[in-house]
């Protein structure tokens, strides 16, 4: 996981997973907590994936399909490769 010193809303979206998740070190949670205090639209986002989570419940490896699961891998894959190719690492920080 990497620090992040000032957090724009693109590193914002990238840690909002590993924020709900309870994932993110102490010193990156406040950080992250002080951009969405005053970023309406990353604020928004936040509040989004909380509504998606809540709708969507926990979907474990077990209730996927075999092709479900081998499809969302490709897909989580191609994003990093994606990610080390531009210069990023997978919470979208450079």
């Amino acid at each position: 996981m990497v620090r992040v010193k000032d957090i724009n809303c693109h590193h914002a979206v990238g840690l909002i997973g590993d924020y709900l998740e309870g994932r993110l070190p102490r010193h990156d949670r406040r950080r992250l907590e002080k951009h969405l205090a005053g970023c309406d639209a990353c604020s928004a986002y936040l509040e989004q994936m909380r509504a998606t989570i809540a709708l969507a419940g926990s979907v474990g490896p077990d209730d996927l399909s075999t092709e479900a699961l081998d499809a969302l891998l490709n897909v989580f894959d191609k994003y990093q490769r994606e990610n080390r190719e531009n210069g990023e690492d997978a919470s979208g920080a450079s």
